[in-house]
Parts: structure tokens; C-alpha cells; sequence
């Protein structure tokens, strides 16, 4: 079939139209930088040159590409996440997921597209209580002054406009943290770096659960969501676990030193009273779901053999 896939020279880009051509799609993909085009004609795709913020100039792209199936993977985050400067570190992608989401998802309706694929987070639910979130557990509702308010309300604008868009069958694919090659996580990474330098600490007793895959994994399951399912799923690996124990695995796979410990209120300090809370409080999610409804397996159904093989 016929797939756009919108933001394709993104960390999961790549691999996503590499995957997608070798299961027989013809893929077309978009950049805003003529400089990147090459980077999408080297996996095997189409180029497309448009800015998504423009919404005009998208709505053209998108009847022109005629596509099948739109997969909507548009973020901008920095090298640095820098969670004092919510703002400066979330503000691009927040726009893209709250301005350029509902433009793509009509642009799709529009053109003739059957379905649209869009990219959400497993790490935003509610502090419930809950061992692992499932899908039908609600996203964080920080309220209007918190400086996570802005995230909140675009990845719920984004998600409402893939599932609500009539003449769409919306796919919300709520992935785990990346990791694997050219993410944070990957060699030259942010958190490589920090890792490295043991500059990433525990923060109190580590209890925060998190959920990672790889991007491998996360292409894999979005070529299932070409055909297969409708709503929300969780994409992560099997292995839901506590940043005590897969913090020191992480620095043993890359070579580092294990990583020190610091006080919350430290944490809260130096690096923002989000992030401290994330490592004492986050809780994981759930994929049988998606392993369930999109036949989906990970190649790596834990974080302990991916970091290995893929980091090691």
C-alpha cells in the first residue's frame, strides 16, 4: 500500500521506512529540510518537503501523496532535555502534536487516506496506584499551572484528532522510551554521555518503573498497525522495571562505572522537581494489548538483552 509516513528523518523514522519497504509498501516521507531529503531517499522513500506547521502548504502535500495509510510521527525535541525549561525543550514538538496533529489528520481525511497512525508516550498516565497502566487508564491532568500542562493537553488534542477524524481509522500508538540507535539512550546519546560521566544518578531508592523499547521494536509494531487494530496501544517491551535495577544495567552495557545516588530533593534541585518525581514514582505499562490485537512480538521483549546487544 501506500503510507506517508510524516516526520520520517526522526530516530524512528529510519527504521520505520526501511521496515515498511521491505514488507512491499511504497513510502513517501516528510522533512521541512531540503538538506535531509537524501537521509529519506537512502531508506528507500520518497521525499516530501513541507513544513506541517504550515497548513496549507501540508494539506497540499498530503492530497498530492495520495496515500493509503498516513503514519504520523512529527516531534522536535532537542538533544537536552532540559525539564526547568519546559517551554524552550517541549514547546516545538508540543505545537506539532497540538497544531500539526488535527491539520494531518484532516489533511488524510481529506485526500482519501483510509487510516492514520499517530505517536503517543506510555510514560504520561495518572498516578493511579496502578502496578502497569493499560490503555484505558487516563493520561496525567496536571492542570493550568503546572509546566507540564502544555504537554498534557497536546498529546490529548493529538490523540483525539486520530481517533475522532470522521473517514479515519485512528491508530494511537502510545510508545515506551526509545532506545537503540541515534536515540538518547543510543552510543553519543544525552544519557550515554551522562551515563558515561556519572552525571545520571538514582534518585532516592529508584522505584520509578519505566518502560523502554527499542526502535526496531516500535517500527515493527507500527508496520503491524498498517492493517490490524483500532484505538490505543502500548508499545513497549515485557519488562516494565525499576530505575534501581536498570540504571547500573545500563552502565555496565556501556562501559561505565555504576551509577551514584542522590536525594530527591536534590534531584529536584539540580535537575527539576519532574524528573525527580518520574524516578521515585513512574509506574510502567502494560503491551498485551498490542501483542494481542496486532500480533505483535518485540524482537526484544526486555530492555536486559536490548541494552546488550544493541548498546554493548
Amino acid at each position: 500500500m501506500r503510507v506517508l509516513v510524516a516526520g520520517a528523518t526522526g530516530v524512528i523514522g529510519q527504521p520505520l521506512i526501511r521496515q515498511l519497504r521491505d514488507a512491499g509498501h511504497e513510502v513517501l516521507g516528510t522533512t521541512r529540510s531540503p538538506e535531509r531529503a537524501g537521509k529519506i531517499e537512502a531508506a528507500g522513500a520518497i521525499p516530501v518537503i513541507v513544513d506541517a506547521l504550515q497548513i496549507e502548504a501540508l494539506h497540499r502535500a498530503v492530497a498530492e501523496a495520495q496515500p493509503e495509510v498516513v503514519i504520523n510521527q512529527l516531534t522536535a525535541l532537542p538533544d537536552r532535555l532540559d525539564y526547568r525549561r519546559p517551554d524552550e525543550t517541549f514547546g516545538p514538538t508540543n505545537e506539532l502534536r497540538a497544531k500539526a496533529g488535527p491539520a494531518l489528520a484532516g489533511a488524510a481525511a481529506e485526500s482519501g487516506a483510509r487510516r492514520l497512525i499517530s505517536q503517543s508516550v506510555c510514560f504520561y498516565y495518572a498516578p493511579d496506584g496502578s502496578a502497569l497502566h493499560t490503555e484505558e487508564d487516563p493520561l496525567i491532568d496536571p492542570g493550568p499551572g503546572s509546566p507540564a500542562f502544555q504537554r498534557a493537553l497536546a498529546l490529548t488534542t493529538l490523540e483525539r484528532a486520530t481517533l475522532e477524524t470522521p473517514g479515519l481509522d485512528g491508530v494511537v500508538l502510545r510508545y515506551g522510551l526509545f532506545y537503540g540507535p541515534g536515540t538518547h539512550y543510543g552510543k553519543g546519546g544525552r544519557y550515554w554521555r551522562d551515563v558515561t560521566k556519572r552525571r545520571f544518578p538514582i534518585v532516592g531508592e529508584g522505584t520509578g518503573v519505566f518502560s523502554y523499547v527499542h526502535i526496531d521494536d516500535a517500527a515493527s509494531a507500527t508496520v503491524a498497525a498498517l492493517d490490524r487494530g483500532a484505538g490505543i496501544y502500548n508499545v513497549c517491551d515485557d519488562d516494565p522495571t525499576p530505575m534501581s535495577e536498570w540504571l547500573p544495567a545500563y552502565a555496565e552495557a556501556v562501559g561505565a562505572k555504576p551509577p551514584r545516588r542522590v536525594p530527591v530533593w536534590l534531584a529536584s534541585l539540580v535537575a527539576g522537581k519532574e524528573v525527580a518525581a518520574q524516578a521515585v514514582t513512574l509506574r510502567g505499562a502494560s503491551n498485551e494489548k498490542a501483542k494481542r490485537e496486532l500480533g505483535w512480538q518485540p524482537r526484544y521483549p526486555s530492555w536486559r538483552e536490548g541494552f546488550q546487544e544493541a548498546l554493548g
